[in-house]
């Protein structure tokens, strides 16, 4: 049987596309190219599905959640925040997986950013 090989693209709807792609590099140092390639660093990848009713996207209108790994999520964060980036306070930890926290982008979508343990 044939296998996935991982994440191979996640595409947004947005308002202003530009202006999107702008914040994610700026706001999360995306770095990807004209065409939206992104060379990502190998690590662990987290496939999970969630009841239709959870508010732990935040909006019950949002579907779906992006999470990206992060290497010190304080320091990312503090970072966001710096820039004006609307981020949750709190953050939550779960013994051998990480730390969690969330921002939501610009066009309302919330984001989770995950520290592997």
């Amino acid at each position: 049987m044939e296998r996935v090989l991982g994440i191979g693209g996640y595409f947004l709807r947005a308002t202003d596309p530009a202006a999107l792609s702008d914040w994610y590099r700026d706001c999360l140092g995306l770095d990807a190219d004209e065409n939206g390639l992104w060379r990502q660093e190998s690590g662990p990848a987290v496939f999970a599905t969630f009841e239709s009713g959870t508010d732990y996207f935040g909006s019950r209108t949002q579907q779906t959640m992006l999470n990206f790994r992060v290497r010190d999520l304080d320091a990312m964060l503090a970072q966001l925040r710096a820039g004006g980036a609307d981020v949750t306070e709190e953050t939550q930890d779960m013994e051998g997986v990480g730390r969690f926290g969330w921002v939501t982008d610009p066009e309302g979508n919330r984001i989770e950013l995950w520290q592997p343990a």
